[in-house]
């Protein structure tokens, strides 16, 4: 893996890009590799936090993942591959006493699905996921997602495992965590407001350190987990158990991760002006499904690609993937601490809701931009109501599942299957009733 010096290797001349056969000098690569793990980081941590994963586990998979992402692309897609939003719901749902082997399960066969996904692209070409899912189903499959766990976010903000009460829903409250949810969605907005650049970027994960630092300072952290925890040692594995009834709540997600993948290699040979890179989204689709794979085989979390990472490459113009060689690696020696994983699990719920307050929002606003960039109009019923009827599903439903038989189905998979049939459906019947008019007509 050889990449070749761009210019003077200490800087980027105004209007070029470091392009991913490229490098700066290797200080300036490490410092890169760095700030991409940086970018990451708190989202990334965000989901084995909320869904009980260990993060040392998910952060030695999420390292993994991304060499084997730059293996299987040639060494030319650009990409860091973190925790995966998407699946928090249904791994909640399906997690049964604490257990996550269950989910893991689940999270693997999700990843096969993926990758076979991979290898029909790499065969036929992307026109098939277009027809499927076209401008206004992706987009709401996406904003689903984010909406879905609106209930899962406010749970947290107000610890509801503590005492108290808040009307007029009669849920407990802490008001403790309540006023931490307040003080992280500030941070957030005020850093992300005062900052550009890099800072800005990572507006999230600032505001969190700001947040747990009110946290300490209120007494509301114990670090004697912490202290018990070694500074060294190998990260906790998990097998996975066989469970076929689960599936259905997680095979959603493919589409969500296709949409992704298919975003990430877009957004990269649009920003560095080489098409040829469009020809690499059936190989990044084989390898975040294999990533996943591997990691719902060990006991980590679901992986793909992040926009964060892709903020920190528009902002720098350094798009060498010697930066992300350097980032997994990164990542992988931070996972062989358990003092530092010990360290995480005891940011408060409060902290965690104010966070999720934000990035859930954004997921859904994500689908709602995608809308907006493909101009879709819902002036046209057919992008209406599948819509509208999937939207309601998913908020509605929260964590809840419905059982038909042996299988159950959360709201994310109900959802994005009624956007998929309800549009498909709309549009083959304006087809005929437009068939039909044009025949009367003649």
């Amino acid at each position: 893996m050889a990449w070749t010096i761009h210019g003077d290797g200490k800087s980027v001349e105004p209007g070029a890009v470091v392009r991913p056969g490229e490098r700066l000098s290797w200080p300036r690569t490490i410092g890169l590799g760095g700030q991409h793990v940086v970018a990451m980081f708190g989202a990334t941590f965000l989901v084995p936090i909320i869904t009980g994963f260990d993060p040392s586990t998910t952060l030695l998979f999420s390292g993994l993942g991304t060499l084997l992402f730059l293996l299987l692309t040639g060494n030319r897609m650009p990409s860091y591959l973190g925790s995966s939003f998407a699946f928090i719901s249904p791994v909640i749902a399906a997690k049964s006493g604490g257990d996550i082997s269950t989910a893991l399960f689940a999270i693997a066969a999700t990843g096969v699905a993926l990758a076979l996904v991979g290898l029909l692209v790499m065969k036929v070409g992307t026109g098939w996921i277009h027809a499927l899912m076209p401008p206004v189903v992706m987009g709401g499959v996406v904003a689903l997602i984010g909406f879905n766990l609106a209930q899962a976010s406010w749970n947290n903000v107000i610890n509801l495992d503590a005492g108290g009460s808040f009307a007029p829903g009669g849920k407990p409250v802490d008001g403790d965590h309540l006023l931490l949810a307040a003080v992280t969605v500030l941070s957030i907005v005020v850093i992300a407001a005062l900052f550009r650049g890099i800072l800005g970027r990572i507006a999230v994960l600032l505001g969190f350190v700001v947040a747990y630092l009110v946290a300490v300072v209120m007494g509301v952290v114990s670090f004697d987990a912490v202290k018990a925890a070694d500074w060294v040692g190998l990260p906790e594995l998990t097998s996975p158990s066989v469970e076929w009834s689960v599936l259905p709540m997680f095979l959603p997600v493919v589409f969500v991760l296709v949409a992704e993948n298919v975003g990430h290699v877009r957004s990269v040979a649009h920003l560095v002006q080489d098409d040829s890179l469009n020809d690499l989204t059936g190989r990044a689709l084989l390898a975040d499904g294999l990533a996943t794979t591997v990691a719902g085989l060990g006991g980590g979390s679901a992986t793909t690609t992040y926009g964060e990472n892709i903020g920190v490459m528009s902002a720098t113009r350094v798009f060498s993937t010697a930066a992300y060689w350097v980032a997994g690696v990164v990542a992988i020696l931070l996972s062989l601490s358990p003092k530092f994983g010990a360290l995480l699990f005891t940011i408060p719920n409060g902290v965690i809701g104010g966070a999720t307050l934000v990035l859930y929002g954004v997921i859904g606003l994500i689908g709602v931009r995608m809308w907006i960039d493909r101009q879709v109009d819902f002036g046209q019923q057919k992008n209406l109501f599948p819509v509208a009827a999937a939207l309601i599903l998913a908020m509605g439903m929260g964590n809840d599942v419905i059982a038909f038989g042996d299988f159950t189905l959360g709201g994310i998979a109900i959802a994005t299957a009624a956007i998929l049939v309800l549009y498909h459906l709309m549009n083959a019947l304006e087809r005929v009733r437009d068939g039909r008019a044009t025949a009367d007509a003649g």
